[in-house]
């Protein structure tokens, strides 16, 4: 097995990961960094985001009111340390992006221009048109490529962390192109792997994204944080999940039922506001998690649009007029072209809401560091908490920013005060067991148990039991489902293909293994956690419980058993917990 030896190796080649190879080349040119991804960079999920990303720059804005909408908008259990952090860094990261050529759109008198996203009183997301997250993708790479130590290893899938003595001290990963492995020793290792979101079947998370980081410090002995709290984005198309951006709201777009009315006034959401010429009402800004329960809601009084793929609701942009959609919301215009073969411009666009992002994740403190010396995480993979129970729109992609940079420099941290490289003997052990267990999938005879099959009943199981409202019943069905598929994955899943070259099937058992893992963790977290906040609703336990429940949930892994669930505290500074009120009526 080959191995390459780095000062820095960083999981991941989306926005956090390539923010942070930027940062540590700039800090330290000597340092060699090995960027490891399993898709080129420019095919990373940060390339599918839309609308934009906050940052506090106006007249009217400020890093309080910033604060106090993440806050207020993630039901009080956001660490509010580093929502500080976050709010003072990110129009630092934003107008470093600009500087690196992101091309924001302007105002008439050419500064930066702004709009209104969900759960946010004061308009503060930057944004380019309806692809900002493409641009900033490409910013990122370019600027990346000026570092002679960044080293890219596209297509290599991590497999596992090499750990001696309490400290990450590398990974393990599969060249996809030769089907090799290689172990990559490295002082410090960053995480930025994204999401887990495809262990549902209706996402707008691409297929890649099938929490491979997570698992990988999951098993390493890293504690799951808030794994509970999975975000339905309100606006998904039915037949494919693809994601309609907060921004066709922000821009003036409404949300109506069945019968042409727009239903959001009925669930506490007001009042109106002027956006450009448009009078609209607080309610189709308002929070990702209450408009998706509002949805819900609707459904069960038999107010929504029957359609092949499910029930709908309606996005209606038509009185935006064509110049406005062509000039803001280009991308959104493709799309239901496109998919659904609706014009915005003309019709309105069936939507339905989606699972879309994870607040939780790797758990991390401020410094991005984790429990296991040398290892760090960023991105959505990680959970550094700014995000609580339910992330404001916008808020993520300046995320991958601020803590892809914090990574970064809390790596070189690690680097200047442990110069150990580590039992060389035990790692290459730990290596060679990872390589013999992909073998012995390669070995196992074909059997009844497909990939595909439980794969399906997966993403069945969280479909009925730990979607937008849950159970104790349906929870604990799940608990159950989860823990049979995993002895099942384990006993007998086996591939079809034996090649070595770009073998798909393979890298599918295994994204299929870190899915389960994050299935499991996610629904024990839920299961315990008996009230509902921000993302987690329960139908029995239908109130927020803050004598009992303002904690972070953590899950640990156990290899043939359910996972452990245990809690830490959540940091207050300054912002007690109170009522989200986004009524308009603010006594």
């Amino acid at each position: 097995m080959e191995t390459i030896q780095a000062d820095i190796a960083i999981i991941g080649a989306g926005g956090a990961g390539l923010r942070a190879a930027i940062a540590a080349a700039e800090a330290d040119p000597h340092l060699t960094i090995a960027l490891v991804s399993k898709v080129y960079p420019m095919r990373s999920h940060t390339c599918a985001a839309e609308g934009g990303a906050a940052g506090a720059v106006k007249a009217d804005d400020s890093l309080e009111h910033h604060f106090n909408d993440t806050v207020g908008g993630g039901d009080w259990l956001s660490d509010q340390d580093a929502v500080e952090y976050f709010v003072k860094e990110a129009p630092r990261e934003l107008v470093q992006l600009e500087h690196w050529g992101c091309p924001w759109n302007r105002e008439p008198d050419g500064s930066v221009a702004v709009r209104p996203f969900g759960g946010m009183e004061i308009k503060r997301t930057w944004f380019a048109a309806d692809k900002s997250g493409f641009h900033i993708l490409h910013t990122l790479y370019q600027t990346s490529l000026k570092y002679p130590s960044i080293k890219f290893y596209d297509e290599f899938y991590a497999t596992d962390l090499l750990v001696d003595d309490g400290h990450c001290r590398g990974l393990t990963a599969i060249e996809m192109r030769s089907g090799r492995m290689y172990q990559f020793r490295a002082r410090a290792v960053i995480i930025a792997g994204g999401g887990a979101g495809r262990m549902f079947p209706f996402s707008t998370n691409g297929s890649i994204k099938t929490g491979d980081g997570m698992a990988l410090a999951y098993r390493a002995g890293v504690p799951l944080k808030d794994m509970e709290f999975v975000q339905y984005h309100p606006t998904g198309l039915p037949n494919t999940g693809i994601l309609l951006t907060e921004g066709c709201r922000g821009e003036g777009g409404i949300l109506v039922n069945a019968h042409g009315r727009r239903y959001l006034q009925d669930y506490g959401l007001g009042p109106e506001t002027a956006v450009g010429k448009l009078v609209l009402k607080t309610m189709e800004l308002g929070p990702r998690d209450r408009l998706s329960q509002a949805f819900w809601h609707e459904q069960q009084k038999g107010n929504t649009i029957p359609t092949p793929w499910g029930d709908c609701v309606y996005l209606d942009m038509r009185h935006l007029g064509e110049k406005l959609i062509d000039e803001r919301l280009p991308f959104v215009r493709e799309l239901a072209t496109s998919y659904l073969g609706v014009d915005p411009v003309k019709d309105m666009v069936p939507i339905r809401p989606v699972v879309h992002y994870m607040m939780g994740g790797i758990h991390t403190d401020i410094r991005a560091a984790t429990p296991l010396g040398g290892l760090f995480a960023a991105g959505e993979c990680a959970c550094v908490s700014i995000n609580g129970a339910n992330r404001l729109g916008s808020n993520s992609l300046t995320e991958l920013l601020v803590f892809g940079r914090r990574a970064a420099l809390s790596a070189i941290e690690h680097l200047n005060s442990d110069a150990q490289a580590g039992n060389d003997a035990a790692l290459s052990a730990q290596a060679q067991a990872a390589q013999d267990r992909i073998r012995a999938l390669f070995m196992r005879p074909v059997g009844t148990e497909s990939i595909s099959g439980l794969r399906r009943e997966m993403m069945d199981t969280m479909e009925l039991n730990a979607g937008i409202y849950r159970t104790e019943k349906g929870l604990a069905e799940a608990a159950m489902k989860l823990a049979e598929l995993r002895r099942r994955y384990a006993a007998g899943v086996s591939l079809h293909d034996k090649t070595n070259v770009y073998n798909t099937d393979l890298l599918q058992a295994l994204e299929l293994g870190s899915m389960l893992d994050c299935a499991e963790a996610l629904v024990l977290s839920g299961l315990a956690r008996k009230e509902s906040r921000g993302a987690h609703q329960r139908l029995d336990f239908t109130g927020r419980d803050d004598m009992n429940y303002l904690k972070h949930s953590l899950a640990y892994y156990h290899p043939s058993e359910p996972p452990r669930i245990d809690y830490c505290k959540v940091v207050v500074t300054k912002s007690q917990p109170g009522v989200r009120n986004y009524s308009g009526d603010k006594k």
